[in-house]
């Protein structure tokens, strides 16, 4: 499902907004540290938190199925030793 016309452009519009506030917050803090306050650092530390998301909001593998489903170390418990 494709993403087209105006919704794209509202889109862009939104995370073009978020990275100007986003960046407004982070250029206060660092050079005009005495007049930023809580609203700056909560829009910059929420910008950071967002930035891990992809790191770590990502589609896990498929479950196995089968001898050896349980075991994390790759042996699958079928064959000989030897």
């Amino acid at each position: 499902m494709a993403i087209r016309g105006a919704a794209l452009t509202s889109l862009i519009l939104i995370g073009l907004v978020a990275g100007g506030l986003w960046w407004w917050a982070v250029l206060r803090l660092a050079f005009v540290p005495e007049h930023a306050g809580v609203l700056e650092g909560a829009v910059a530390a929420g910008g950071w938190g967002l930035s891990l998301l992809p790191v770590h909001v990502a589609a896990s593998r498929a479950r196995r199925t089968g001898a050896g489903a349980g075991r994390r170390d790759g042996i699958s418990g079928t064959g000989t030793q030897g």
